[in-house]
């Protein structure tokens, strides 16, 4: 696990818009499960999988033939920190399901490396979340999941996988990595759903 410097941010009484728990942070703290995951744009690519079992496959020249969305959102860490009006630029996903034929409610993300973590995909769509490839007019780093990530902001960042690769469509929701070890399963900051129970 790689934590950078400034990862417990400063506290900020007069923050707004905080979810219960959370300070404010100035910097982009990394925390990272396993270590990075180099892949260049040549090899990337994002899948879609429907219950089917035949998979809609997105090259990196294929995507950014898409249209592309800037994002400004708040983020959330379940360790406690948020950045506020993070600019991004990405794909919709409601972009990718388009063309996805599906009767299933729960979805698998997989990320170069091994990370998954689940999401209902009724927070994948209906304008909720992004594959994001640009940070604040750059190309996405790649301690912060670069060339592309998962980007959901309503939910704990953690739902938000780097390196992402693809989505496997599932009939039930089963819990993905951070899950598996007792974290939220569904992660909703202004709830404080960090652990299974809360």
């Amino acid at each position: 696990m790689t934590i950078s410097r400034g990862f417990f941010g400063h506290h900020d009484p007069d923050a707004v818009d905080l979810p219960p728990g959370q300070h404010l942070t100035h910097g982009f703290p990394v925390l990272t499960a396993g270590p990075t995951q180099l892949v260049s744009t040549e090899e990337w690519s994002f899948t879609i999988t429907p219950e089917s079992g035949e998979p809609k496959r997105w090259s990196w020249n294929e995507m950014m033939a898409l249209p592309s969305e800037e994002i400004n959102v708040d983020i959330h860490c379940v360790t406690r920190w948020t950045k506020l009006g993070t600019q991004w630029r990405g794909v919709a996903l409601d972009t990718f399901f388009e063309d996805i034929e599906t009767d299933d409610d729960y979805t698998m993300v997989h990320s170069y490396g091994g990370y998954t973590t689940n999401l209902p995909l009724e927070d994948l769509v209906g304008g909720k979340a992004w594959i994001a490839y640009e940070y604040e007019g750059e190309p996405l780093d790649v301690e912060h999941g670069g060339p592309a990530r998962l980007l959901v902001p309503h939910l704990y960042f953690w739902k938000s996988a780097k390196w992402v690769k693809g989505i496997t469509m599932q009939r039930f929701d089963e819990p993905g990595f951070w899950e598996g070890f007792g974290y939220h399963n569904y992660g909703d900051p202004w709830r404080e759903e960090r652990h299974a129970g809360d």
